[in-house]
């Protein structure tokens, strides 16, 4: 168990040089880089060229879109079981998210004008659902639900297939009760250079939406400002803040569901009172590790990328959570030192409260979204929610009278910055 407390004069350092594991190295840059010129410069070609080497699918471009048909076949042979869960969750989703609508308002400013604003669905998005070994069926509902809510009029879905070109029956089930038509068997880098930049198959989209590995990432950070992302939601991470009311094998068990997504990039950190208590927990790590189905993924990102930190205050706890943004924040203190952190916690994509909330729930369940800013970018990301599917106008009226009141204040900003033909622009409309 890798160790260190925060209270050590070397702390500082040890913790920087840990949580810059999370930072892309130079070689998945330039691998991300050539890939996606790839993609600019042929189109197709390349995207089918990049599925037959990193997924195996030999796919032509007449086979990037999941017919309808198979769609609705996927969703027949999905157990009920599965499917009542689908709705289940979709329902929490959808009654948590319709919260954040925004509404459109106008109003007077001080010098008598209207002033207000609007929203417009964003016109075509892309959404980008990690499928492979483990096929996200719930970023179909997290994702393209509030797409759907926003009212966004094409919604472009891509995912990566196995070597035969399918895609797992939830994730396409899942999809076809959402009503989403344009699917893509598009995953990794090549997926987002399609959506950025477009092929003769697939028309580029506006903005991009989704998870994904680091590599996937990586390329959307780099095709910012082609196209929108929403933020930056790379490989797992979750912390989780205990204290003697937490329950040891509760908090082995979410320990344990964040490391065994196994892309060996998840950051897994546990911050306790006492190394007592971390003990405890790590016993029940070991033993719980014995029994998961991915056990040795797990134990990879348990040897690479898990840290203990001895944190004996609330305000030491804050700190090394507000310097990491994690993904997930899991509070199992006590109620009074729950309150304080709620406070002083900023930076955090989810914070879980509780021991009777593990991260899965907000995983599949609970409501928000569960894209949420990883590799610390929660310190200026906020996790997936409606508004990121619309576009904000303003709206400005001025009248006769009211642009006499404005004419003042924009004579003294004209001369101020040496823009005549600004101030000219106003007082010019002032003359009767």
């Amino acid at each position: 168990m890798r160790l260190i407390h925060s209270s050590t004069k070397t702390f500082d350092l040890e913790f920087a040089a840990f949580c810059r594991g999370a930072v892309v190295p130079r070689e998945i840059t330039d691998s991300v880089s050539a890939i996606l010129a790839d993609i600019r410069a042929r189109g197709d070609a390349a995207v089918a060229h990049y599925a037959a080497k990193f997924d195996g699918a030999r796919l032509s471009a007449r086979r990037f879109c999941v017919t309808p048909a198979e769609l609705a076949a996927a969703a027949k042979r999905l157990p009920a079981s599965d499917l009542r869960a689908i709705k289940d969750a979709h329902a929490n989703i959808v009654a948590f998210n319709r919260q954040g609508q925004a509404q459109a308002w106008q109003g007077r400013n001080r010098q008598g004008a209207v002033v207000g604003e609007k929203f417009d669905p964003i016109r075509r998005v892309g959404l980008y659902v990690p499928g492979g070994q483990v096929p996200l069926v719930s970023t179909v509902l997290m994702t393209a639900t509030l797409a759907k809510i926003a009212g966004c009029p094409e919604i472009a879905v891509f995912t990566p297939s196995d070597r035969r070109g399918r895609v797992a029956d939830g994730l396409l089930a899942a999809l076809h009760f959402l009503g989403i038509t344009e699917v893509y068997r598009v995953g990794g880098v090549q997926a987002i250079g399609a959506m950025a930049f477009g092929t003769k198959t697939i028309p580029p989209v506006d903005k991009i939406f989704g998870p994904g590995n680091a590599y996937v990432c990586e390329a959307k950070r780099q095709v910012f400002g082609t196209v929108g992302i929403d933020s930056l939601p790379g490989p797992s991470e979750v912390m989780v803040i205990a204290d003697r009311t937490a329950r040891a094998d509760f908090v082995a068990s979410d320990l344990l569901a964040q490391a065994e997504h196994g892309s060996g990039r998840e950051k897994i950190y546990l911050v306790v009172t006492e190394e007592k208590i971390a003990r405890a927990i790590m016993a029940e790590v070991e033993l719980q590790l014995t029994t998961l189905t991915r056990s040795t993924k797990t134990q990879r990102v348990l040897e690479a990328g898990f840290l203990t930190v001895i944190a004996k205050t609330p305000a030491a706890a804050a700190a090394v959570a507000n310097y990491v943004a994690p993904e997930h924040l899991e509070l199992i203190v006590k109620e009074s030192t729950v309150k304080a952190l709620l406070k002083s916690v900023t930076t955090a994509g989810a914070i879980m409260v509780g021991n009777h909330t593990p991260t899965a729930l907000g995983d599949f369940t609970a409501g928000p979204s569960h894209v949420l800013p990883t590799g610390r970018t929660g310190r200026f990301f906020s996790g997936l929610r409606v508004a990121d599917f619309v576009r904000r106008t303003s709206l400005v009226r001025y009248d006769a009278k009211s642009v006499k009141a404005g004419n003042r204040v924009v004579a003294a900003f004209a001369a101020m910055e040496q823009l005549d033909a600004h101030g000219r622009s106003v007082a010019i409309r002032t003359r009767d």
